[in-house]
């Protein structure tokens, strides 16, 4: 038994010392693939592409090492995988991808990178949400900022019935941040005049939850209800 371990160990070595090798030869470099994304090592990373991994290999999750890496905010081992052709829309088994999961924690930098990429701005989520909209939930307001920058919907309407405008009030704290995303949505077009699915408005939703600032920028863009 000691003996078949330590000549697995020499096989994943070798694999790593050995660009002739395919990928296939190699024993348990798969978990040291993924961990090497997620703590953004990249002279590892470029030991296992040289052994012969697949960019976009995923893990048990579907996950790919730019999703690992996006998701710990790995910037130098994100846009090392994106330069050599790492999928940035790639979903794993909860529909989050590079570009989208980027968005929603607010890791501006790489979602800056799946763009240059891209970026798919009409893929959503698992609820049914752009980029955009748990951006401005979580108050992330230079993503907002940058995610507006580009053509993606402002008015997108999820599956829980919210806009990106009516996510940063429901959810939102009402504080400084969120009070910017709105005011960079109502810029940017947003519509306050979509209601939730129960019909009630931004406006009414500001007024429940004691959101002055909030409530001043949307009757200033014309809201009356």
């Amino acid at each position: 038994m000691k003996r078949r371990g330590v000549l697995r160990l020499g096989a994943w070595a070798s694999a790593l010392l050995a660009p002739s090798l395919t990928w296939a030869t190699t024993t348990g470099a798969e978990a040291v693939w993924f961990d090497a994304a997620s703590r953004g090592d990249v002279p590892q990373l470029q030991r296992l592409v040289a052994a012969g991994i697949p960019i976009d290999r995923r893990d048990a999750a579907g996950r790919t090492a730019l999703l690992r890496a996006t998701a710990a905010n790995r910037l130098e081992a994100a846009r090392w995988l994106i330069e050599r052709g790492a999928d940035v829309n790639a979903k794993d088994a909860i529909d989050d991808s590079p570009y989208l999961l980027a968005g929603a924690r607010g890791h501006t930098d790489i979602l800056r990178l799946t763009l240059a990429a891209g970026a798919d701005l009409r893929s959503t989520n698992r609820y049914g949400g752009t980029a955009l909209i748990p951006a401005a939930h979580y108050g992330h307001v230079e993503t907002v900022r940058l995610l507006l920058g580009t053509a993606v919907d402002v008015n997108h309407v999820n599956r829980l019935g919210w806009t990106a405008l009516l996510e940063a009030i429901i959810l939102g704290d009402g504080g400084a941040a969120h009070t910017e995303i709105v005011r960079l949505l109502l810029a940017a077009g947003a519509r306050h005049d979509i209601a939730d699915a129960q019909g009630v408005t931004p406006l009414a939703h500001a007024r429940q939850r004691g959101q002055g600032a909030i409530m001043r920028l949307l009757e200033a863009a014309g809201a009356r209800r």
